[in-house]
This record gives structure tokens, sequence and C-alpha cells, in this order.
């Protein structure tokens, strides 16, 4: 399992494999991938982003779905890419196999848990790569890489041939430098037809959700909304407060709303509470999972990690149907907000890529706000894309729009409508 220098340390294992047809109509010919060690390929051990595990477990049989389309869709694959524990960080941090390095900031995380398939990607190792989103694992790396990251709607692209990590929240996403590929990768993934009927009535501007962010609100709401307001007009903007909106239309969330952190001012209680709810449920069934294997193994996990897996071993079911409750009643609340043809927009994460090795404690407050973002596609299932928008202070920043559940055709169709606008502000 080779990396060097000139890989950004992004590929763990190197390997070809070629398109399964070589016609010149296939939509994704000519383009070259890697995905996350997550993925099932034919013949290599999938590593989970562990040796204890690459240890412990045999050569896939078969080749993940996923995978699979891409391939035959006239792509060709070029190996795994490093990925954190077990799919159980946003830092990018591996300390078993190194930690791929930001290619706009060397100093800072990459971002994970897919952070070798983010850093192939800004590296411009490859065009496109796949990897997987639970908590936030493509949206939060491509954030800190200045790329495009895709978290499709939960149950739409097969996760069959993917080690899980928390099923009510999996899915499988993907990198891109553009609009363009981020869109054809997508109609292969998501089977979408040329012809998308869905036109953009509104986009929602979460002010609150804004406010969160450390990044002045004219670097990313601005930027945004001159380039709707030139393209759409004005009349189709809206502004909302999210949380406010979330407490009043999800009741089940009384149930982990903190009542003590319910007046700080970093803070926005009904998120909060959306991501305690996440956590948990993550918590819950990353113990049904793997559980067994980690008491029976007892893997070496590193900083961090370590901690969350061995909390997640303790979850009992207490809460665990209030969960699920509170995934329905949320999606139910956003389609309302949003129809089938309206776009909510809210910053990726709260502030640019920390540090590398930051003392986890110290993370702690940033990783609190980024889920508390990060819940809301994640809880409701809603397709999102982080999109970058240049820098500030040098290093990278993004937002993020979402879209109803099953409407991943038209957030992709949006997305580049708006790309060559927003590159001009």
């Amino acid at each position: 399992m080779a990396t060097n220098s000139s890989d950004y340390g992004a590929l763990m294992e190197k390997f070809t494999l070629q398109p399964q047809s070589s016609s010149h109509q296939l939509p994704l010919r000519g383009l070259i991938f890697a995905v996350k060690d997550i993925f099932d390929v034919e013949g290599y051990v999938t590593g989970f982003g562990n040796p204890d595990w690459a240890r412990t477990h045999s050569a896939a049989a078969s080749t993940a779905p996923a995978v699979l389309d891409i391939l035959q869709a006239g792509a060709t694959c070029v190996g795994k890419t490093v990925m954190d524990e077990m799919a159980y960080s946003i830092n990018g941090e591996n300390k078993h196999y190194g930690t791929p390095t930001n290619p706009c900031a060397a100093d800072r995380v990459p971002g994970g848990s897919s952070s070798g398939s983010a850093v192939s990607v800004g590296a411009k190792l490859v065009d496109f790569s796949l990897g997987t989103d639970t908590g936030g694992s493509i949206r939060v790396p491509a954030s800190y890489c200045k790329i495009f990251g895709f978290r499709p709607s939960h149950g739409i692209v097969s996760t069959s041939g993917v080690i899980p990590m928390a099923q009510s929240f999996d899915t499988v996403g993907w990198f891109a430098r553009d609009p363009v590929i981020l869109k054809r990768v997508g109609k292969v993934l998501l089977q979408l037809r040329d012809d998308n009927p869905v036109r953009f009535s509104r986009i929602v501007v979460a002010e609150d959700c804004f406010k969160l962010s450390s990044i002045p609100s004219d670097q990313l709401i601005e930027v945004l909304i001159s380039s709707i307001e030139k393209l759409y007009g004005s009349q189709k903007i809206e502004y909302a407060s999210l949380g406010k909106y979330v407490e009043d239309s999800v009741p089940s969330l009384k149930n982990f709303i903190d009542n003590g952190t319910k007046n700080q001012e970093d803070n926005i209680p009904s998120l909060a509470a959306l991501s305690s709810a996440m956590r948990l449920l993550q918590r819950y069934e990353f113990k049904n999972n793997h559980g067994e294997w980690v008491r029976s193994v007892k893997p070496d996990l590193g900083p961090g990690i370590a901690e969350r897996v061995w909390e997640a071993l303790q979850t009992t079911d207490e809460k665990i149907d209030v969960c699920h409750s509170v995934k329905t009643e949320l999606r139910a609340a956003l389609s309302t907000l949003l129809g089938d043809s309206g776009i909510l927009a809210m910053p990726t994460v709260p502030g640019p890529p920390p540090k590398l090795q930051t003392e986890p404690t110290t993370l702690e407050t940033f990783r609190a706000k980024a889920f508390s973002l990060l819940s809301v596609a994640g809880v409701s299932g809603f397709c999102q894309v982080s999109i970058p928008l240049g820098t500030h202070d040098g290093l990278p920043i993004a937002v993020s729009l979402l879209a109803n559940h099953g409407s991943d055709g038209f957030l992709l169709d949006f997305v580049e409508s708006i790309e060559s606008t927003l590159k001009r502000q």
C-alpha cells in the first residue's frame, strides 16, 4: 500500500480498473476516478481505514454496484483512497496510513472521513471520486478542499457493497472540481434522464445558520444572492430562521433540546437537538453493525475516534424510536418549506478547516456547530451540495444548497446554472 508525496497521500492502494465497454457514447468515457476504501472492489480487501480491520477481513468477492455503474459508464478507476478509521470522523487524519495533504492549506485538515477522495480531486490526481456521507463525510472535505461535493437523497444510490456506518444516514456521494463533471457522474449514479421538468421557484436563506459561521456573511450570503438575482431576480429570494421553523415543526425534538444551552449565542437549540438525535441513532446503528468486531478484536484506533467508538458501544435503545420520529417529522416539515422546486441555502461548515493535530477537546465546539448544520440534510434525507466560494484569509470557504428528497437532478441542474455567475463575483 504505497503512498508518496506526489499523490498528496490520498491514494493508499493503486490499481487500474478499466471501463467495462469501449463505446464512444459512454457518458464518463475518458475520465479517471478513485474510490474511498469503504467500497468493495473484487479481489481487494476493503480496509475501512484501519489495519486491524484489513487484517481480519478477506478480499471482496464482488465490486460495489455504485463502482460498477461508473466503470460501465466508461470511467477508469486508479485505486482506493485513504479514509478516517471506520468512517468515524470529519477531520481526515489517519494515524496508520497518514493524513492526506489538503491541497489548499497544507497545515490544515483535509476533512473526513472521505479525506483521500476529496484530496485526490482537489489535487487534480483524478477527475472525480467516490466517497460516502453519513454525518458529513462528503460535504466537510469538499468545503475544506475547495471542490464540489454532492450528498444524494438518502436511499437513492445503492449502498450495497459499501461497509455500513449507520444505515439511517449512509449515502454514496461524489466529488468533482466543476459542476459539469459533478452532474455527469450524478446522471450515472442517479440514473437521471436528460429532461428535468422541475424549474427553480425560490431560494430560502437560513439567516440564523449563517450567523453560526466565523466567515463574514458577505462572503457567503451576498456572493450567492448576487448570482441568483442576476439570473432569476430578487423576487426569488426569501430569508428565514431555520432553527425557529424546525423547532415549531418537529415536535419530537423536544426530547433532545438542552435547556442549559438554549440561550447561547453560538448555538441554535433546535439544530443542536437535531444533531443530538442524529448522533444518538448513528452510535446505536454503528454499535449494531460493528460492536461485536470491536469488542473481539480491540482495534488500535486514533485519538478522538477511539473515544467515539467505545462510547457508541455503550449505547442503548433508549430514545431510538424518538430519533426515527424526528426523521419523519423533519422530512415532512422541510418538504412543506421547499416543495419540489425550492432550495435551502446555508453554510456547509461553521468556518475554515481546523489546523492539523488540534486537540480533540478543542475541536469539540467546532464539531458541535458543524453537526448542527450537517444534521439538517442528514436527518431529513434531503440532497445537499457543497459549493466552493473561493477563500477567506487564504483558507477555503463554501456554501451549501439543499433540495427535497428525490430532487437530486434539479439540484445538480441548478448548481450548473449558477456556477458561471458565481465565478464572476
